[in-house]
């Protein structure tokens, strides 16, 4: 991710074409607005004087200050569940529980963990979502069954109600959890 933020270039204004871009002198546009977002703040200039945080990532810019990316931020973690956690956790919920099985290695994995992530922020209060890593846990995934990664598993009241397998898109795990929340 690193890499990817570090090759991350934004136009100038001046590089950009005028006369597509410019609002005319007398337009409601030409004055400067602010948007804030609550839930993001992306990208910000921060001052090279100011002390900063180890976990940002940041690159130097020519102005005296530092983009930083603070989409950590609002990112959603879920939370992994163990051999130790998995019987509180998942069977004794009183919610639904969404259950993704997953490896480190796995590529689809990695594809299906920013979907997961949504999902658990936009259910959050009705349903509850944990990440099973395979190699951590092998009983579990063998317990259910799981011979390919990644599944996702829907729990209600204790017991396996559906079993959605590989990276699937988002609207397919929302037609699943739609049925038990």
């Amino acid at each position: 991710m690193a890499g990817v933020l570090e090759t991350l270039a934004v136009p100038r204004a001046s590089s950009l074409p005028s006369a597509s871009l410019a609002p005319s002198a007398g337009s409601a546009a030409s004055r400067r607005s602010v948007v804030l977002f609550s839930g993001f703040r992306g990208l910000k200039i921060q001052s090279t004087r100011s002390s900063t945080s180890p976990n940002f990532i940041s690159k130097p810019t020519g102005r005296g200050g530092r983009v930083v990316c603070e989409a950590q931020d609002t990112a959603v973690v879920v939370p992994a569940v163990t051999d130790a956690t998995w019987q509180s956790l998942v069977i004794g919920s009183d919610l639904p529980v969404l259950v993704e099985f997953w490896a480190p290695w796995c590529g689809p994995c990695r594809i299906i963990h920013p979907v997961i992530d949504k999902l658990a922020k936009d259910y959050t209060g009705k349903l509850k979502c944990y990440k099973v890593n395979t190699d951590d846990s092998p009983s579990i995934a063998t317990q259910y069954g799981i011979r390919s990664i990644p599944t996702v598993l829907i729990f209600k009241d204790g017991e396996k109600k559906d079993a959605v397998i590989g990276a699937v898109p988002e609207s397919t795990l929302t037609t699943c959890i739609e049925r038990f929340v």
